[in-house]
């Protein structure tokens, strides 16, 4: 698959998935059925206003979107054997700056919305069950739809928290953990640090 491909659709995926995540239910498939389609709409009657004023796409995001995602866990697995070698504070900046691209990238898919399609599959989900796998698939016109599945676990709060993405049997996490292990052997981990900050100025 191709990276930047890839990124988008992770991103879509993002978008689409982090206001499914607030409605208050214990069964996650019963959470995307009924907000997937309220979702879709909202996003679609904003959209003018967000193209007008890009800059509200941020709080947006900050709303919806952050409070779902275990940041922290998902730069902990990117980072893989690495993540033991950081100090606390390398720790906190990796996370930081992690959680800012996956941002920064959703919004960029947000404004890049134009109607794709969401279909929800079965999943198999069962009472007592801690962690959970969602498996929907995007579709647009002329296009082929893309797999991706949803990667949960259940928090000591009772809230489902988003751990990892997975698009077209390529995992968001995985892909970035190529990339990190990359740059870490190249510059250390204070040079990835150093790199997720300058791409995020970009």
């Amino acid at each position: 698959m191709n990276k930047h491909w890839m990124v988008h659709v992770c991103a879509m995926a993002l978008m689409l998935w982090s206001t499914m995540v607030s409605a208050a239910t214990a069964d996650p498939q019963v959470m995307v059925r009924e907000t997937g389609d309220r979702v879709l709409a909202e996003l679609t009657e904003r959209k003018p206003e967000l193209e007008a004023n890009p800059k509200l796409i941020y709080p947006l995001i900050e709303r919806t979107v952050l409070p779902h995602f275990d940041f922290r866990s998902m730069s902990q697995s990117a980072m893989g054997r690495f993540w033991r070698d950081a100090t606390e504070t390398q720790k906190t900046d990796i996370t930081d700056q992690f959680r800012e691209l996956l941002v920064r990238t959703y919004a960029t898919a947000l404004l890049g919305y134009s109607g794709q399609q969401i279909e929800y599959l079965p999943v198999n989900f069962r009472d007592g069950d801690t962690r959970v796998m969602i498996p929907t698939r995007i579709s647009a016109d002329n296009a082929p739809s893309i797999p991706i599945n949803y990667r949960l676990r259940l928090g000591d709060d009772e809230r489902w928290m988003v751990y990892d993405i997975v698009v077209d049997n390529v995992s968001l996490i995985t892909n970035y953990r190529n990339q990190f292990a990359t740059a870490i052997r190249r510059q250390g981990i204070d040079g990835l640090i150093t790199a997720l900050a300058e791409k995020n100025q970009q």
